[in-house]
C-alpha cells in the first residue's frame, strides 16, 4: 500500500512538475516574441511588420515538417478553399497586430487587444444563437469602458496606430471565429491547424510583404541597413515563435480553459510591466492605468460569469479551445492576446 501510494505521489508530482514546466515556457515564450518584436520595431525601426510575421511563419511551417517527418503530426484535411479563407483573416490580423505594436506604445497595444473578446462575443451571437448571462453582458462592458479610458486619455495614440488596432481586433476575432468551424468539422488539432496554414501564410506574406511594408512605412526591406544585432533578433524572434506555438499546443492540451485563461492575464500584466520598463512610460498616466487596470478586473470578471452555468450558452458549437495566430503565434481564447 505505501508503495502504491508513493508511486501514485510520484506520478502526481512529475505531473505538476511538468504542467509548471508547461506554463513557464508559454509565458516566456509569449512574452518574449512581443519584446523582441518591440525591440526591432522603436529600437532599430524595423518597421515591416507583414515581413517579418511571414518570416516567422516560414520558420513555423519547417517546424511542422520536421514534426511530419518524425511522425509527431497524424495526416489532416483541409479544403483549399477553407484555407484561402482562414489564411486571409489570419493575415490580416498578423499584419494589424504588428503595425499596432509598431505604431502604438506597448501598453495600449495590450488592452486594446482585450477587445478581441467582445467583437468575438458579438460574433457569437449573430452566427452561433450564443446566450450570455446578465453578469457576461456586464462583464464585457467593464473591459470595453476600460479600453475606452485607456484610448482617449493616451495621448500617444494617433490616427494609424488606432486604425491598426481597430483593424487588428476586428480581424482576429473573424479569424478566431472561423478556427471554431474548421477545427469542429474537419477533426484538426491546433498543430495540425498550423501545418495546413503556416505554409500558406509564410508565402502569401513573403510575396506581398515587401509592397505591402514598403506601402505603410515609405521603406523597403531590402535596402534596410542591416547589422548584427538586427539579424540576430530577427532570428531570435523567428525561434521563439516556434517556441510560442509549441508551447500553447502543449498547454492547450494539459490545462483547461478557465487554467489557461489565468495564464492569459498573468501574460497580460507581464507585456505592460516589461513594456514600461524597456521602452519608457510614453502614454502612461493616472488615467490610463486606471484604464488598464479596469480592463483587466473586466476580463476577469468576464471569465468567471461565463464559466458559470448559463454565463455562456452556445447552441452550434460545444465549448471550444480558440487559438489566436499572431506573429506565428497560437494562442488559446482565454487571452484575448492573441496574435504575436
Amino acid at each position: 500500500m505505501r508503495s502504491m501510494g508513493v508511486a501514485q505521489g510520484g506520478k502526481a508530482g512529475n505531473k505538476v512538475a511538468v504542467d509548471v514546466a508547461a506554463w513557464v515556457f508559454n509565458i516566456v515564450t509569449s512574452v518574449g516574441i512581443i519584446m523582441v518584436n518591440k525591440a526591432l520595431m522603436a529600437t532599430h525601426g524595423f518597421g515591416f511588420a507583414t515581413t517579418l510575421p511571414g518570416l516567422h511563419f516560414a520558420t513555423t511551417a519547417l517546424a511542422t515538417v520536421i514534426l511530419k517527418s518524425l511522425g509527431y503530426l497524424e495526416p489532416s484535411y483541409l479544403p483549399l478553399k477553407e484555407l484561402v479563407k482562414y489564411v486571409s483573416f489570419a493575415n490580416i490580423s498578423v499584419v494589424g497586430m504588428n503595425a499596432s505594436l509598431m505604431w502604438n506604445t506597448v501598453g495600449f497595444y495590450q488592452i486594446s487587444k482585450l477587445s478581441t473578446v467582445p467583437v468575438l462575443c458579438m460574433l457569437e451571437v449573430l452566427f452561433d444563437n450564443a446566450r450570455y448571462s446578465k453578469g457576461t453582458k456586464l462583464s464585457i462592458m467593464v473591459v470595453l469602458a476600460g479600453v475606452a479610458v485607456c484610448t482617449v486619455t493616451d495621448v500617444s495614440v494617433n490616427t494609424k496606430g488606432l486604425i491598426a488596432a481597430v483593424v487588428a481586433v476586428c480581424s482576429t476575432a473573424f479569424q478566431q471565429h472561423n478556427i471554431h468551424y474548421l477545427q469542429k468539422k474537419y477533426s484538426l488539432s491546433a498543430f495540425n491547424l498550423l501545418g495546413h496554414t503556416a505554409p500558406a501564410q509564410a508565402a502569401s506574406l513573403l510575396i506581398l510583404g515587401p509592397f505591402v511594408d514598403f506601402w505603410l512605412t515609405n521603406n523597403r526591406v531590402d535596402t534596410y541597413n542591416y547589422n548584427n544585432m538586427v539579424v540576430f533578433l530577427i532570428a531570435l524572434s523567428c525561434v521563439i515563435a516556434i517556441g510560442t506555438n509549441l508551447s500553447q499546443f502543449i498547454c492547450i492540451g494539459r490545462f483547461t480553459a478557465v487554467s489557461f485563461q489565468v495564464l492569459g492575464h498573468m501574460k497580460t500584466i507581464l507585456v505592460l510591466t516589461l513594456g514600461f520598463t524597456l521602452f519608457g512610460t510614453e502614454g502612461l498616466n493616472v488615467h490610463v492605468a486606471f484604464g488598464m487596470l479596469l480592463a483587466i478586473v473586466g476580463m476577469i470578471w468576464y471569465q468567471y460569469a461565463s464559466s458559470r452555468p448559463g454565463g455562456k450558452e452556445r447552441q452550434n458549437y460545444k465549448e471550444p479551445v480558440e487559438e489566436d495566430i499572431e506573429q506565428g503565434i497560437i494562442s488559446s481564447q482565454s487571452r484575448p492576446d492573441g496574435k504575436f
